[in-house]
């Protein structure tokens, strides 16, 4: 498996229009680009890197059982097998990519796991109760749930946003995401923890991002409500921010010249693969993070601090 994180050489960021080098950063990928979202990661060129194979679980989530929305892919594949490897059974619920959802299901039974898999779109309040009825018919409980899914369109001006994809993306963003939180909270007992994904953008406002840094920013107060709006049941409720990570998602947004220095505005000046996340997903699931609730982790390399 390969660790190298320069894609190439090294290429430098430039300030402005003047061709002044500022800051030597590492690619993760060539330019490119997909058709549709949320994208496909069997297309990407390098396959992201989804799995540290030195990561050893330590039973931490033993006998849990997770759903994990968007979990065929990206960062949702990288959580579904951390916590396989933690101990925990996963329902991996994915919208149509299936060659990664069937791909991420065989990586998971190699490993000895067990996840079952739900195809479907959570935009539907009505799909939504069937994922978790099908997960307490499966399994007899929902111990974990990660909101991950989502979608990302760039658009350069507020203007170029029609009322189409402003209406999509808070659906897929928000509104699944609330749907299914609502209809999984009456099997969460105490000890349960819900991990929302929100994003780097809300935190510095991404100017070709308007509607779904708003969504991002809606996940935030969601999260910190329901927070405190559930601790007394011992129900835990955190948010990860993460910054550029090499998943479908970006592809499937940005177009393909950007590609290559998306990441180079960190501190780090690189992107990140998404085991790299690995340990943050399972620290909030776990007893480990037994005394925190309705905070958000930022993990990006530095492009956002405080």
């Amino acid at each position: 498996m390969n660790y190298d994180y320069n894609f190439g050489n090294d290429f430098y960021k430039y300030d402005g229009d003047i061709g002044v080098k500022s800051t030597v950063y590492n690619i993760l990928a060539p330019e490119q680009s997909q058709e549709d979202q949320p994208g496909m990661e069997y297309l990407m060129n390098p396959l992201p890197i989804f799995d540290n194979p030195n990561y050893k679980g330590s039973g931490k989530l033993k006998d849990k059982v997770a759903i994990v929305t968007g979990g065929d892919s990206g960062l949702g594949r990288t959580c579904s097998i951390a916590f396989i490897k933690e101990g925990a059974k996963v329902v991996i619920v994915y919208y149509d990519e299936d060659k990664d959802a069937f791909d991420t299901k065989d990586y998971i039974e190699s490993l000895g796991g067990e996840c079952y898999l739900i195809r479907g779109d959570i935009t539907d309040h009505g799909f939504c109760k069937f994922i978790v009825d099908e997960t307490i018919s499966k399994y007899g409980k929902i111990d974990i749930l990660v909101n991950n899914a989502g979608v990302q369109y760039q658009q350069d001006r507020l203007e170029d946003i029609s009322d189409e994809q402003l209406d999509w993306t808070f659906k897929v963003n928000v509104y699944g995401m609330f749907y299914l939180t609502k209809e999984a909270l009456p099997y969460m007992n105490g000890g349960a923890s819900i991990i929302n994904l929100s994003s780097v953008t809300t935190f510095y406002g991404d100017p070709q991002l308007i509607d779904y840094v708003s969504t991002k920013g809606a996940i935030v107060g969601f999260t910190r409500a329901l927070a405190r709006n559930l601790a007394l049941k011992n129900i835990r409720v955190n948010a990860i921010a993460p910054g550029f990570f090499w998943t479908p998602l970006q592809p499937a947004c940005w177009v393909a010249e950007k590609i290559p220095s998306l990441g180079a505005d960190s501190a780090m000046a690189r992107g990140a693969m998404p085991y790299e996340l690995a340990s943050t997903f399972v620290f909030l699931a776990s007893d480990d993070s037994s005394y925190m609730t309705g905070q958000v982790i930022h993990n990006n390399g530095g492009q956002v601090m405080g």
